[in-house]
């Protein structure tokens, strides 16, 4: 079940509110890999698998976004989501791509490449990072049934979101391009949600934990993103929920 946007106004009591200092935290990951995929993709499995990989490097961010437009060879993807599409969509109009594919992976917001190639993301994440992190700091922690949401001092301007993650999916699929094959996927985004605005100055942002336990999801991610004209654009500050 995904909440309308509409119920997070009832849900999100006072949603943000300015804290003193710079929220402690636990050392800032480099890079936010999110790699878009599809169940009737026959090219994926490789990518599904490098994403394994990349997880176990505690410095990345690692997500997958199922996206539904491949549903028409024969088999819908039961993890895909339209909102996934919109933002794959949306990053290709920012950079003016004139299509989008899978496995595509973006870095950081800013860095497109094949998923499947591990030399390809390796590049990907040097050009978007320098190898150090993400410029604003960003802290979680759980308490009284709620996610708080610490974000740190910066020069921008950026929307908070959080992500219900699934960790671990496994899928049978019947029919299409992988027919017959059982696709293990890594960290399953299942829901994009805003928590709201940040101009610069350290915030805080709540949520109550249940809304985020959506879709099977067993954790979360939460993105502090730049956006021009309604598409996403690069990631400034991400924080990992518990089990990432």
């Amino acid at each position: 079940m995904r909440y309308p946007l509409r119920t997070w106004a009832g849900l999100l009591s006072a949603v943000s509110t300015l804290v003193m200092g710079q929220a402690a935290a636990s050392p800032e990951p480099r890079a936010v890999l999110e790699l878009f995929v599809s169940q009737s993709c026959s090219a994926c499995r490789p990518a599904d698998e490098l994403m394994m990989e990349w997880q176990r490097d505690p410095s990345l961010v690692v997500l997958t976004l199922p996206v539904n437009y491949w549903d028409y060879l024969g088999w819908k993807d039961t993890l895909a989501d339209t909102l996934f599409t919109l933002r794959q969509k949306g990053y290709a109009k920012a950079r003016k791509a004139n299509q989008v594919y899978t496995p595509e992976m973006i870095v950081n917001g800013v860095v497109s490449c094949l998923g499947s190639a591990r030399d390809q993301v390796t590049r990907s994440i040097g050009q978007a990072t320098g190898s150090v992190a993400l410029p604003v700091p960003i802290a979680l922690r759980e308490e009284n049934g709620l996610v708080i949401v610490d974000v740190g001092e910066g020069d921008s301007e950026a929307e908070a979101w959080l992500l219900p993650v699934r960790r671990h999916s496994q899928v049978a699929i019947h029919r299409g391009e992988n027919a017959g094959r059982t696709e293990t996927y890594t960290n399953v985004v299942r829901g994009l949600y805003p928590l709201g605005r940040w101009s610069g100055s350290p915030v805080r942002f709540q949520m109550p934990l249940e809304a985020v336990e959506t879709q099977g999801a067993d954790t979360y991610v939460v993105l502090l993103q730049t956006a021009r004209d309604g598409k996403p654009g690069r990631i400034l500050g991400a924080a990992k929920g518990p089990g990432l």
